[in-house]
């Protein structure tokens, strides 16, 4: 998926009570940490989600989607798709999905290793999250790109 110059990407990393979120530069090859929504209504995360993409100039959305390890979709992999069925009527950017298999995991142990104390892991661990799997995908981007893929 490819997003117009001067667009840029927002990494979403769903759970069931926050979203992390991250954001690419618009050159799309680094992503940042962003924020993290604290989930309510769908409604609500829809606005918040709305503002970050107006306020932001987003032009599009990457989702973790969390395939289990042998490759199968489980029940968090269907929340993840009901979750972009139901918001994209309301948020007019594309989405699509990229396998965040482990990014949680590798966060954590990046924080523990660095002495994070768990507290400031807490805080940290989903916008982390979401910006390991949307720099995933930029390097995934960027060697389609090059016609290294």
């Amino acid at each position: 998926m490819r997003v117009e110059g001067g667009l840029r990407f927002l990494g979403l990393d769903l759970g069931t009570k926050t979203i992390g979120l991250a954001l690419s530069d618009a050159g799309h090859r680094i992503a940042t940490p962003y924020d993290t929504i604290r989930r309510r209504k769908l409604k609500d995360d829809v606005a918040d989600l709305l503002a970050v993409v107006q306020k932001e100039g987003v032009g599009a959305l990457v989702l973790g989607l969390p395939v289990n390890m042998d490759g199968t979709e489980g029940p968090r992999c269907q929340a993840a798709r009901a979750f972009a069925r139901n918001i994209a009527p309301l948020v007019p950017v594309p989405l699509t999905y990229w396998d965040e298999r482990l990014s949680t995991v590798a966060v954590q142990r990046m924080m523990v290793e660095a002495d994070l104390s768990r507290a400031r892991r807490a805080e940290l661990v989903d916008k982390l999250a979401a910006s390991y799997i949307l720099q995933a995908y930029l390097d995934w981007l960027a060697g389609q790109e090059s016609g290294q893929a």
